[in-house]
């Protein structure tokens, strides 16, 4: 089955990449204690400045986007503010192909590496970016969000 590529979302997406956040992080709200910051995004903005890169996946019944990344680009690294795959969609390598959509997105820019965060209850997290490459830089509360943050240096 051809799989969709991986685009940049429109304003059409706005209402998709609320609900596939929303879905992809809402089973984290009770065991953080508070709404992870990407489900209060403003999503329109972030769609209209180019941060939002969408994939659609066959197969799931769900029609429109089932994974996004939300992506900025700072002098030195991409910062990878979120990835979300619609539980619809788990198992099928939709994040594995959105990371590696952002290390290319990373190098396409001349960007050396990448960075983000996950909550430190996010516990799949911490077990699933050290297989594509992330290393701890370090852990820190901000805010009510006790962060694990990450790195991933890239060759150009």
């Amino acid at each position: 089955m051809e799989r969709e590529r991986i685009r940049p979302a429109t304003a059409a997406d706005v209402p998709a990449v609320q609900a596939v956040t929303d879905a992809a992080y809402l089973p984290y709200v009770e065991r953080i204690g508070v709404v992870p910051q990407p489900m209060e995004a403003d999503h329109a903005a972030d769609v209209a400045a180019g941060k939002v890169f969408v994939t659609d996946e066959p197969g799931t019944g769900r029609a429109g986007p089932v994974g996004l990344v939300v992506v900025e680009a700072h002098a030195d690294h991409l910062f990878l503010d979120s990835v979300a795959v619609h539980p619809d969609a788990h198992g099928r390598g939709v994040g594995r192909r959105l990371l590696r959509f952002v290390d290319a997105h990373a190098r396409a820019l001349g960007l050396p590496e990448v960075r983000l965060y996950t909550n430190a209850m996010m516990r799949e997290n911490q077990e699933i970016y050290p297989r594509y490459g992330y290393e701890v830089v370090e852990r820190r509360v901000d805010g009510p969000y006790d962060r694990v943050h990450y790195r991933k240096r890239l060759l150009l």
